[in-house]
């Protein structure tokens, strides 16, 4: 009976397009129109839809609810009986949280059956890095520096995500993020403004594709517009203090390019930024990103943000927090209640316009008919798909792929690594080591729980028989609280501080051991939304285990997995080997020993400083100079008493297997105006006995601006491979898009003046030379 009524509403849906657009052919045949044209139909067919619409129609198209409910059966409370009723009416735009085919098909059926206009809803989802097959964080990811495989693995859980039924992720989030502190800083590409633009597009394209009405992609969203990544003292939700040219220079370029780059939706932020909150933000929302940029897609309010404005003390009440954000450019409510409460009466008032309540409705409007919605509302409804491009062999093996190629090598004194396959016997230590949950780290979607390949059976993997290989969890880290599978997410973690008792068991397998293999860092629980803090050390007894460990056996590979920056100074001390292995998804242990035993050489470098002690934070590569600088020989000077000021690990560093060499770093000329070019060409050697990949970074310094500028920033890289004892010339190209900057006149422009260009394996690199930009 359900199939004939989904029919029936189905056949319904066509007349009804019919009806609007007088079978206009035209619509359909993209591939003979230009890009252009094809925009001018669905503006045609937005404004066509437009006005067929009543005033509660366009209230509910801006209105996203949460599925967290039965659409099936009776309903089990008031709120949930709202949101029913509101289906049926066709005042709902969109529902997050509804997954799988199943549920998608019947929350549509219900809009589709029930209401006038038969309008489709979007379903979002918060598909971070992956869907069921998971991919490594964001942040270990973009350790790889591959645009290219950051792309394919979006593509993939695109791919996963439509097949079954999910049409809108809520990714990349595109924060620069300073503070090792903050919890949410796995989720997005680190401290530098550039590589969370390079990677950011890469993954907002690997997303969406180059058609979003194809079933294999999804609709990506840029997010938090804007600062949140500064919340003060790395505290999420916290306040954002930032000027002008700050807010320019660094937060805005990733959104910039962002929009550039077509990403069909923005998410604004829960902070404030200098006293405004970022949901009623108008200088950014409204001037910026939809006046300055010409960027036509829509905003999403981030959860409730729009009614958190009372809490943040800037509106009186919802209805008042309902009149900023209309006001300020948030088309979208997710689950505030506050547009389909308010928006009515503030229109008969005067205090909103119906022109921003059509501008909005037209945004999202165009989203569905850009993803075909209209066409098929059920289109992303396929079981078949479901079953057969969800959680495959060859997306499996994508993400082994992408996860070896994370991995970075931060130390290897003496050779250790890689480990010979003839060893006779290895340790492997630590609850992290067998832990097949938290390699899927925080974010992990529909990801089942328990699923992830542990260190331990990689190691087991990729080993022979001939090698012993002995186990001993050590410590465990958190106490348990909840059942395994729980939503670990709503609940704050219990450190076990007091249960040492295995550590003595881990002292005899070490013992017995040509090496260690020690893991150890952060569970997946320890970031994320809501999991900042303030130390960014080894919790629980962690410490304790390594010193015991380090007592009786010096052969020490710390493997390390977490979603931040860790203060690392003791362990560098005393261990010769260290590999940041980050939670790395489904395929984690198996990557994790493709490196260990020299399978696979590492590649990784880092995209976030590694401080020596929390109080560094917050930390970053591209500092200013300050008047006083850096110097040894005197007390009064930039820096701190007890600790460096530079990071322990840098920004853009990891080891290999073998060894690097640059030299001749070429300029055809040293002299260009302000819209010259300068090609730089450099010299890379493999001087190793293996073959590995190189990533290598362009930085420059303009000497002196109309603002201070930084001491170094990251303009462009490049991967390559090298075979031992091969060389390879790469080059760049230095333009006033390099050059430019938001200046103090306000506007992005070439300055002239001195610049000095770096190139090298990471940002202390010291191989530069001078060009002059002359006027």
């Amino acid at each position: 009976m359900s199939k004939q009524i989904s029919v029936i509403a189905l056949t319904f849906g066509f007349i009804f397009l019919i009806i609007i657009f007088g079978c206009d052919n035209k619509a359909s045949e993209t591939t003979q129109n230009s890009k252009s044209n094809f925009n001018n139909n669905i503006e045609r067919k937005v404004d066509s839809v437009l006005g067929l619409m009543h005033l509660n129609e366009k209230i509910g198209q801006l209105v996203q609810y949460s599925g967290k409910w039965n659409a099936t059966g009776p309903s089990s409370s008031k709120n949930d009986q709202h949101k029913l009723n509101k289906l049926k009416k066709g005042e709902v735009g969109s529902m997050l949280n509804v997954v799988s085919v199943a549920s998608v098909r019947e929350t549509q059926r219900i809009v589709m059956e029930h209401s006038r206009l038969k309008i489709p809803l979007i379903f979002g989802y918060d598909v971070i890095h992956g869907y069921k097959t998971m991919f490594p964080i964001p942040l270990g990811e973009t350790a790889s520096w591959d645009l290219d495989i950051i792309k394919a693995s979006a593509a993939i859980a695109a791919k996963e995500s439509a097949a079954s039924g999910v049409n809108w992720t809520f990714a990349p989030m595109i924060d620069v993020s300073r503070d090792a502190r903050w919890g949410r800083v796995m989720e997005g590409a680190g401290e530098d403004p550039y590589l969370n633009t390079v990677v950011g597009v890469a993954r907002i394209k690997g997303f969406q594709g180059d058609d979003l009405s194809q079933t294999n992609t999804i609709a990506a969203c840029a997010k938090h517009f804007a600062g949140y990544g500064f919340a003060e003292a790395g505290r999420d939700y916290n306040t954002v203090n930032i000027g002008e040219y700050e807010l320019h220079n660094t937060i805005l370029p990733p959104f910039k390019a962002a929009a550039k780059a077509g990403v069909a939706t923005f998410m604004n932020a829960f902070n404030d930024i200098d006293g405004i909150p970022a949901t009623g933000h108008k200088v950014l929302q409204r001037d910026i990103l939809k006046r300055e940029w010409d960027w036509n897609g829509f905003v999403v309010s981030d959860w409730g943000s729009i009614g958190e404005m009372i809490a943040h003390g800037y509106a009186e009440d919802k209805r008042h927090a309902t009149e900023i954000a209309m006001n300020a450019g948030s088309d979208m409510d997710m689950e505030s209640y506050a547009y389909e409460a308010h928006l009515e009466s503030l229109l008969k008032e005067n205090k909103v316009t119906i022109h921003q309540i059509d501008d909005a409705v037209k945004r999202v409007l165009r989203l569905k008919f850009q993803l075909g919605l209209f066409d098929d509302p059920f289109k992303y409804c396929n079981e078949q798909r479901e079953m057969d491009h969800v959680y495959t062999e060859e997306h499996l093996a994508i993400s082994r792929e992408v996860a070896k190629k994370s991995i970075v090598l931060l130390k290897n004194e003496n050779k250790l690594l890689p480990i010979s396959k003839d060893v006779k016997s290895i340790a492997v230590i630590g609850s992290l080591a067998h832990d097949k949950d938290s390699p899927l780290g925080n974010w992990r979607a529909k990801a089942t729980y328990n699923s992830a390949v542990s260190l331990l059976e990689g190691v087991k993997n990729a080993i022979g028989e001939n090698t012993k290989i002995h186990y001993a969890k050590g410590v465990d880290l958190t106490i348990p609280t909840l059942e395994a599978g729980a939503n670990q997410f709503l609940y704050p973690l219990k450190f076990n501080t007091t249960d040492d008792s295995g550590i003595a068991e881990a002292v005899e397998v070490a013992k017995k051991s040509e090496v260690v293999l020690l893991a150890i860092g952060e569970n997946a629980y320890q970031t994320g939304e809501g999991r900042s803090q303030t130390n960014i050390g080894f919790l629980g007894l962690q410490n304790d285990l390594l010193e015991a460990i380090y007592k009786v056996n010096k052969n020490i590979v710390v493997v390390l997995m977490n979603g931040r920056p860790m203060a690392l100074s003791r362990v560098s001390e005393i261990t010769p080997a260290i590999l940041e292995c980050w939670h790395l998804g489904s395929e984690s242990g198996n990557a994790i020993a493709d490196v260990l035993f020299g399978d696979y050489n590492p590649s990784g470098k880092l995209p976030v400083s590694f401080p020596h002690h929390v109080g560094q934070e917050p930390l970053y590569y591209n500092q200013k100079n300050t008047g006083r600088p850096y110097s040894n020989k005197h007390v009064t000077f930039s820096s701190y008493r007890d600790a460096p000021k530079s990071a322990l690990y840098p920004f853009g560093f990891g080891l290999s297997y073998t060894v690097f060499k640059y030299d001749n770093l070429n300029f055809d000329k040293t002299e260009i105006d302000r819209n010259g070019r300068i090609k730089v060409s450099v010299e890379v050697s493999n001087k190793g006995d293996r073959d590995g990949e190189e990533v290598v970074q362009l930085y420059i310094r303009d000497l002196v601006g109309s603002l201070v500028r930084p001491i170094k920033e990251l303009k462009g890289f490049e991967k390559i491979m090298l075979k031992s004892g091969e060389t390879k010339t790469v080059s760049f190209t230095i333009d006033a898009k390099i050059l430019q900057f938001y200046t103090a006149s306000k506007k992005w422009e070439v300055e002239p003046g001195d610049f000095e260009i770096f190139v090298g394996g990471n940002s202390k690199t010291t191989l530069k030379s001078r060009i002059t930009v002359i006027e």
